[in-house]
């Protein structure tokens, strides 16, 4: 059986959708009536968009919305623009799989690509549409920001059941830190990433 690589009927919808999920609220669920509601994207083009921010990995199986839907929202442009790069990566994977530069082809070889791990002909209407898809989504995409992880605000209130006091002494601040690990084999870059984080967050 032919790979598959999503795409979407109407590919100019999903910029709509992408600019107003930066500006919604993220939604405890991501279904159709938030994306009529909300994104402003109507009939069955609307329907379409959960399914295909799915398959990138924005919204999980559940409709949840996931920590790359949460990076995308990031008004810091390397951060939102490296998530989506990594949404089109996990997506697309089996173009990546046969060219992992599949991102910096020109419109011809993606085209090419995309026909031999679909199994297509070149002129079927699916080939154009997974094109027009991908090129659209690659605009919100950074593939060269190295913004991969992030530092959470510290909590306004503790967390723990214990008596707060009114002595300075006694106050504390907690932090979380979200790590994105980069996708690679090379134990060394872990060792440096963890090596960084003792010698400037952890220790003292």
């Amino acid at each position: 059986m032919a790979s598959k690589v999503p795409y979407l009927a109407s590919p100019g919808s999903l910029g709509t959708a992408l600019d107003r999920i930066k500006s919604a609220a993220t939604p405890p669920n991501v279904n159709p009536d938030f994306v009529l509601t909300k994104l402003k994207v109507k009939g069955g083009t609307g329907r379409q968009i959960p399914p295909f921010l799915k398959k990138i990995g924005l919204v999980a199986g559940d409709g949840t919305p996931t920590g790359l839907y949460e990076r995308f929202r990031n008004s810091n442009p390397a951060v939102s623009g490296a998530a989506i790069a990594e949404a089109i990566r996990y997506g697309y994977a089996p173009l990546y799989e046969v060219n992992e530069y599949a991102h910096e082809l020109n419109n011809t070889d993606l085209k090419g690509l995309i026909v031999q791990v679909t199994g297509l002909e070149e002129d079927n209407r699916v080939v154009e549409l997974a094109l027009s898809t991908f090129k659209k989504l690659k605009t919100y995409a950074d593939f060269e920001s190295d913004a991969t992880a992030e530092v959470a605000a510290p909590p306004r209130e503790a967390s723990s059941g214990a008596p707060r006091t009114a002595g300075l002494r006694d106050f504390r601040i907690g932090y979380t830190i979200n790590l994105n690990l980069p996708a690679t084999t090379n134990v060394e870059v872990y060792n440096a990433i963890f090596k960084s984080l003792r010698a400037n967050l952890l220790d003292g």
